[in-house]
């Protein structure tokens, strides 16, 4: 079993003085009347010690024999490598979560009937003087994920306080350029509720002013290796962020592709995501 790492946040005054930076900007530009103005980072990777304040978890935690790591990598020299394979201009680093799925079930166990998993997540965050340490991302439609996928079929897991905390909200990490960086926008309010894997009936809309962890996981159960890249992830209402946008609304009348993953009802009927 992994241990917990130890959290390398800043101390209580520090996070108080960014809250209140941030709440001070909210008033100045009256975005409590006008809307949200600009993005809110919400977790980046640009730095060594980011690694640091995420949990990586897999099946080995019940005996499986999958493997998951969280590393940082410094990113190339611009120039040195196509435009494709940088995270973003200048950016310093990265993280890399890569593996191996193995969906052989411990022999010492027959309590455990499936295996084959591996995800990490952000550390729940450290109280300040003006919050609990969630985020409030209410004003934004989109979370924004800046990634390089390896095509296999992540779900981006979102984590509030709510009153069932085993609960998850997910989505499908769809991607259009596997092998490249690109940025992928998913609508916060087309997050499934599930719990244990399944959704969960009746669905409830996430806690948009509560959220405790923002997380990525491959569940599809195929053996093998496994990578995915991120630099950051951060709440925006601007579409223009974006190489594509999952769920678009609607009333857009934009077509809209359907694709089946592999989150299931409890009745075995799979949910179908759309994107654009």
């Amino acid at each position: 079993m992994q241990t917990t790492r130890v959290l390398r946040y800043k101390g209580f005054w520090g996070r108080s003085m960014d809250e209140l930076k941030r709440l001070s900007n909210i008033a100045i530009k009256m975005e409590g009347v006008t809307g949200a103005q600009g993005p809110r980072e919400l977790f980046d990777f640009r730095s060594p010690s980011s690694i640091e304040d995420c949990k990586v978890m897999s099946d080995d935690e019940i005996g499986g024999l999958s493997t998951s790591h969280l590393d940082w990598i410094v990113s190339p020299p611009a120039g040195s490598v196509p435009a494709s394979q940088l995270p973003s201009p200048n950016s310093p680093g990265y993280a890399k979560f890569y593996g191996n799925i193995s969906t052989q079930l411990p022999a010492d166990r027959p309590d455990i009937k499936r295996t084959g998993y591996a995800a990490f997540r952000t550390q729940d965050q450290p109280r300040n003087l003006f919050t609990r340490g969630l985020w409030d991302i209410d004003p934004y439609i989109y979370l924004a994920l800046r990634v390089k996928s390896d095509g296999r079929s992540y779900f981006v897991n979102v984590q509030t306080e709510s009153i069932v905390p085993t609960d998850l909200h997910q989505h499908r990490l769809f991607v259009k350029k596997p092998g490249q960086w690109e940025t992928v926008l998913i609508k916060w309010n087309n997050f499934v509720r599930t719990n244990y894997g399944y959704v969960v009936e009746p669905q409830t809309e996430i806690l948009r002013q509560k959220v405790k962890s923002i997380g990525v996981g491959l569940t599809d159960r195929i053996p093998g290796p496994f990578e995915l890249c991120i630099e950051r992830m951060w709440a925006t209402n601007d579409e223009s962020d974006a190489d594509q946008v999952v769920d678009a609304a609607a009333e857009e009348e934009v077509p809209v592709e359907k694709k089946e993953g592999d989150l299931k009802t409890k009745r075995g009927e799979k949910v179908a995501w759309g994107s654009r």
